[in-house]
């Protein structure tokens, strides 16, 4: 790999130093030779494109699925925010972070969630990592689904209750596991996503709440691909028609809402006990107040235009049915290859007709499943989607591509 070996002769840096830089070397090269490296690549993105090596694509890799990080009003708040009050918090929000523009927002997402209470925190990630461990520990069980986000099951991990993953969507599965082992421990918390983020199907919310109910557990959902672009922006739940029996709704203000920061609605003492005990934001600087401005103005967007939250999934659908694969159910349409390296080539065929669609790999799909994740907006033009569909059609052929669904 032409890559430095550390060895003694390195006489500025200390052995300790030689191998922890080697042992990183050895790491890299491992996932260089299966074409799992990751690098980092600059990406100067203007609305619907992205400048990458100087060649401006469309991309299709974005979560920004309403455009809203681009809109007028929703950068007008955000400046409007940091003139008034600068650019962060400057504390956790226990201490002086929490800014009233917080608790406008978790007043807003309460009210489009229909709970009685809402706390934002620093991002998804740290959501559920606070969420989850508040809520249980050693002595109790949690159930995920296997394709869940892996914050889901970091959190999981950081509670410290006993853990068992059901297979994708499988209720069957997911019911004997409940019937098995749920009555050695005093509490279980049943973890799914709305929507899928890699495969962008969605989960049976009213079946999986109803086994919930049967089994006395508690049922939390991880909405990031659903607020904002389904049930009217509203998300999994409103659309599944059983929002009223889902205690627990996380979600995120960096998709659909253009901004940043996690949240989680639910009851008030709930959310009491989250500001209370959630570590991660205890010990987190509170969301900067740009961030919840532009997420607050991005909500209202979402109750004014609700046609405009229809938009993704139509355009999803629209190109699904031009290569006859299986009607999307959100913005998100998954092309399984296979293997990283033909995933990686198919992303680099799209990039020389002007298309970015970034190719995902293990570990963040499971071996073998290395894809095309195409994610469809409000403002991607039609005739560029009936060009991706051709371009794919014909140069990558479907013969060996299949949606993650199938």
């Amino acid at each position: 790999m032409g890559q430095k070996r550390y060895t003694r002769k390195d006489h500025n840096e200390s052995l300790a130093v030689q191998s922890l830089n080697q042992f990183a070397l050895d790491k890299l090269a491992q996932l260089e030779r299966v074409s799992l490296r990751r690098v980092l690549a600059e990406s100067a993105r203007d609305g619907l494109y992205v400048e990458r090596d100087g060649r401006k694509l469309l991309s299709f890799s974005c979560n920004d699925y309403l455009n809203l990080s681009h809109h007028p009003a929703v950068k007008a708040a955000a400046q409007e925010a940091i003139t008034r009050y600068g650019t962060g918090a400057g504390a956790s929000r226990l201490v002086t972070g929490n800014h009233p523009l917080l608790i406008e927002l978790e007043e807003k997402l309460a009210r489009l969630k229909g709970t009685e209470a809402a706390c934002v925190f620093g991002s998804g990630y740290l959501a559920n990592l606070g969420v989850i461990a508040t809520l249980v520990g050693k002595e109790d069980l949690i159930l995920i689904d296997r394709l869940s986000h892996a914050c889901i099951h970091a959190g999981a991990q950081l509670s410290g209750a006993a853990t068992l993953v059901f297979d994708h969507n499988d209720m069957d599965h997911v019911t004997s596991l409940l019937k098995a082992n749920r009555g050695a421990y005093p509490h279980a918390l049943l973890i799914t996503e709305g929507v899928f983020s890699m495969d962008g199907d969605r989960a049976p919310l009213k079946a999986l709440s109803a086994l919930c109910k049967a089994h006395n557990s508690w049922f939390m959902i991880d909405d990031a691909h659903g607020l904002g672009v389904i049930g009217d922006g509203r998300g999994s739940a409103a659309e599944a028609g059983c929002a009223a029996d889902i205690p627990l709704q996380m979600g995120t203000l960096s998709k659909a809402a253009g901004s940043y920061g996690g949240y989680l609605c639910a009851s008030k003492p709930i959310i009491d006990l989250m500001k209370t005990r959630a570590r991660t934001l205890i010990y987190s600087t509170g969301l900067a107040p740009a961030s919840a401005a532009a997420a607050i103005a991005a909500l209202d967007i979402f109750e004014r235009e609700p046609e405009l939250t229809r938009m993704p999934l139509l355009k999803a659908q629209s190109f699904t049915q031009r290569l006859g694969l299986p009607l999307a159910q959100s913005p998100i349409v998954p092309l399984i290859i296979g293997e990283p390296e033909a995933a990686l080539e198919a992303s680099h065929l799209l990039a020389e007709e002007g298309f970015l669609v970034t190719a995902i790999r293990p570990p963040t799909v499971p071996q073998g499943t290395a894809r095309l994740r195409i994610a469809f907006s409000a403002a991607h033009p039609d005739a560029e989607i009936e060009r991706l569909a051709g371009v794919i059609s014909t140069r990558l052929g479907l013969s060996h591509l299949c949606p993650a669904s199938s």
